[in-house]
Formats: C-alpha cells, sequence, structure tokens
C-alpha cells in the first residue's frame, strides 16, 4: 500500500520539484556570464598544434636547396634538407578579460622541420633536425568577424650542423617566404559543429 502511495505521489513531487526550479531561474538567470578578471583572464589562450608526416617522393621543400641536390653527391650530398615531418602551430594571447582592450591579442605561428632526404636520390626516414620557420605578430577585434592583423614573419633559422653552408646546392636561409612584414584584415565566419 505504501507503494502504490508513492507511486501516485511521484508525478506531484515531480511537477513541485519543476516549478522550484522554474521559479528559480526566473529569479537568478542561468545565462547570465560570470564577470571575467581584467588581466589574464581563464579564457586568454587559443591555439592549435598539428604534426604532418611526408611520405617519400613527396617531400616537404623548405627551398633551402635546390631541387637537383642530388646531381652533387649521390646519396651523400651535403644539401639534404628536404623534409619528412613537420611540427607547426599558431598560439594566441589575449590578456585583458575586460574593456576594449579584450579586442586585442599577440600570436606567435612556428613551424619545425625534421628529415634527411634528397629527392630522387634518398629517401629516409631520418628525423634530424633542419629548422624552424616562424612568425608572430599582434591584432585587434573590430567587429563582425573582422580582425586588423600585424604580422612578423622571419627568415628559416636552421638547427644543428646544418646551420651552414652546405655546398653548391645550397640556396640559403629566405625558406619559401623569405622575410616580410603585413598589415592585413582577417574575416572569420561560421561556427564549428563539434
Amino acid at each position: 500500500m505504501k507503494t502504490l502511495a508513492w507511486i501516485l505521489a511521484f508525478p506531484v513531487l515531480v511537477s513541485a520539484l519543476s516549478l522550484s526550479q522554474t521559479t528559480q531561474s526566473v529569479s537568478t538567470p542561468q545565462n547570465a556570464e560570470p564577470q571575467s578578471r581584467m588581466f589574464f583572464p581563464k579564457d586568454m589562450f587559443w591555439g592549435w598544434a598539428q604534426f604532418d608526416l611526408a611520405p617519400p617522393h613527396n617531400e616537404i621543400d623548405p627551398n633551402l636547396c635546390a631541387g637537383n641536390a642530388g646531381q652533387y653527391g649521390g646519396v651523400n650530398a651535403p644539401c639534404s634538407m628536404f623534409g619528412r615531418y613537420m611540427l607547426s602551430g599558431i598560439l594566441e594571447v589575449r590578456p585583458f578579460g575586460r574593456g576594449q582592450l579584450r579586442r586585442f591579442m599577440v600570436f606567435g605561428a612556428p613551424t619545425f622541420l625534421f628529415g634527411k632526404t634528397i629527392p630522387q636520390t634518398l629517401y629516409t626516414w631520418s628525423p634530424d633536425a633542419i629548422g624552424i620557420e616562424h612568425s608572430w605578430g599582434g591584432g585587434v577585434y573590430i567587429g563582425k568577424g573582422f580582425e586588423f592583423r600585424v604580422t612578423q614573419h622571419f627568415l628559416f633559422d636552421r638547427l644543428g650542423a646544418r646551420d651552414t653552408n652546405l655546398g653548391v646546392a645550397d640556396l640559403g636561409n629566405n625558406g619559401p617566404w623569405g622575410r616580410y612584414m603585413t598589415v592585413g584584415v582577417r574575416k572569420t565566419f561560421g561556427t564549428r559543429r563539434w
């Protein structure tokens, strides 16, 4: 008999609880954003990292060695800076959480290359460090998905024993883009599904 009373009373209890939660949500809105800290808010970092593997006969060419480097020593050619592995990413830092300064950000975008191959001559899975290509800059969010950015891109920095002239096929440190500085506008749109 007590079980039957609880079964009959259950819908009444559920409706009473939902009514109290409804009145509670009216008095304190749940979608109100908590006040963010002025300096170094919790969500100040955003970025991504990516690891890429280039299969044989599809090496990453940072434009440091001539494509015909194999003609200058075969498998022993000193200029073997064609990448097998690439580690890249971007980190954006928005150090201010309130006021107009919350629109300001700085960023860095490094790309590390590793490998030891020579097109049409030598294909290895060696993880030898080649170097790093990097850029950094700052930006200001304008509104409606538009962002004003200033970017400084540096010359390719070679790492380790490859930080020297590697013979006739060596093209220098300009890398794929060389050194430059740009002023630009970025437009973002849409939302990610996940």
